[in-house]
């Protein structure tokens, strides 16, 4: 179960991330302004609810079974997870602390962001698997 449910959260994250991302929650979702807050909210609720949808779908379509506790502590981590890890000093941090300063620029905090992002939602497939 564990493949099915982390390809169904991936999927959701690629098309949250990327298709359903707006130019201003990309733009301020990492500032430290109440519309900083409110993009990094609403970017993080669209990932809750595609990956809510993307879970639906393989409970109907795949009849992969879930547990809705584990379903709802999932989406809350996935949530939560990507508003944390895209407030940007989270991974800025991470870098200036690791040895990995200079990578930042040269882009490799957005490669750091999105494997925070897909092992979070690796952490979210194997609870529900394990629920």
């Amino acid at each position: 179960m564990f493949p099915t449910l982390f390809i169904l959260l991936f999927i959701a994250h690629l098309l949250s991330d990327y298709a359903l991302q707006t130019d201003h929650q990309s733009e301020h979702k990492a500032l430290r302004t109440v519309a900083g807050y409110w993009a990094a909210t609403a970017h993080a609720g669209t990932h809750v609810l595609v990956s809510a949808v993307a879970l639906g779908l393989g409970w109907l379509l795949l009849d992969v079974p879930l547990s809705l506790p584990a379903a709802a502590i999932a989406l809350l981590w996935i949530g939560g997870s990507h508003a944390f890890v895209d407030r940007r000093w989270p991974v800025t941090w991470w870098m200036t602390n690791t040895g990995s300063e200079d990578w930042i620029s040269r882009g490799g905090a957005a490669h750091v962001d999105q494997t925070a992002h897909v092992t979070a939602l690796g952490i979210a497939a194997m609870v529900m698997a394990a629920l």
